[in-house]
């Protein structure tokens, strides 16, 4: 019998594959608006830059695989990132960064080309915008002013985040964290352990405390039906070193995540209260249901892979 791990992963990688259409932003699958499309081919990229292997992608992920590889030498697809004014610098890095072995790189060098100087540098920024774009930029191979990791690690939201007292919530369900703290949380984890590939370089204390805040989270997500933050959470407590199945809020996520899984594979929203209705339009549902169905694809095949030596 499958474990959960391989149930989940197993589901949503058919899902994935049987809906690349919407993540293709030049396809009649993507529907007319543009706007946040570039953003859903990004996230797949990454997938696949996470799920590979030296012996290649799972073969659930080889259609993604072909569509990523010819999205980035489609010479219509950087200029989607202008769509959203406040990330398209963010979204040409990250370009960059996850381009496939083996393409001819001469977009990803005119995307980062167009890069302001003064955008791969610490001045004005958080630690944890300062790990995001160190982690690109270093993937992508330009150039930056950025402190290494040893001097962000302290000062991120791993380490640096409180959660919530008695005294600071306003009822006996408020979540430990706020919603941007709690997925600045996970992405700083994300990006300092290489999404499971590495370790993410804190102390015995500051590993500990880091623990102890992602627990807290996962009993509130998993009380709440918050499946997007439930997978990123597993995933961020593997990523700190321990298994997370073997921890209660960890295995009662997965459950969670199990419970919520629809027999075509899709995670249908963010949460119980954002999921999208069976009888929405396949576009429609498509917006509500691939972050989430992609997150817990990702966290299932990195939690269920071999620890990094």
């Amino acid at each position: 019998m499958a474990s959960p791990l391989e149930q989940l992963s197993a589901g949503a990688l058919v899902w994935l594959g049987r809906n690349l259409e919407h993540f293709d932003p030049f396809s009649a699958g993507a529907g007319p608006s543009t706007r946040g499309r570039a953003k859903a081919a990004l996230e797949l990229a990454l997938l696949c830059h996470c799920a590979s292997r030296p012996d290649g992608v799972p073969e659930e992920l080889h259609g993604a695989t072909a569509l990523v590889r010819k999205l980035w030498q489609h010479p219509d697809f950087p200029p989607l990132f202008d769509e959203d004014p406040a990330y398209a610098s963010t979204y040409g890095l990250i370009f960059a960064a996850l381009a496939p072995d083996g393409i001819d790189d001469a977009l990803c060098r005119a995307t980062l080309a167009r890069l302001d100087p003064g955008f791969l540098s610490s001045p004005g920024r958080s630690p944890y915008r300062r790990i995001e774009l160190r982690y690109y930029a270093d993937k992508a191979g330009v150039r930056h002013t950025i402190e290494p990791y040893a001097e962000l690690a302290p000062l991120s939201p791993l380490v640096a985040l409180r959660a919530a007292g008695p005294g600071d919530t306003t009822g006996p369900d408020a979540a430990p964290l706020t919603t941007p703290e709690a997925y600045a949380l996970t992405h700083t984890g994300f990006y300092l352990g290489d999404f499971g590939r590495t370790t993410p370089g804190l102390t015995g204390g500051e590993r500990a405390h880091a623990e102890d805040l992602v627990d807290r989270m996962l009993r509130h997500c998993v009380t709440h039906d918050w499946w997007d933050l439930a997978a990123e959470l597993v995933l961020t407590r593997f990523i700190l070193g321990s298994d997370p199945l073997r921890t209660p809020s960890g295995a009662a996520a997965v459950e969670c995540l199990l419970r919520a899984q629809r027999p075509d594979g899709a995670l249908p929203g963010r949460s119980a209260a954002l999921a999208g209705p069976p009888s929405a339009p396949p576009e429609e549902f498509f917006r509500a249901a691939y972050h989430t169905t992609l997150v817990t694809a990702l966290m299932a095949l990195a939690v269920a892979s071999p620890r990094p030596s």
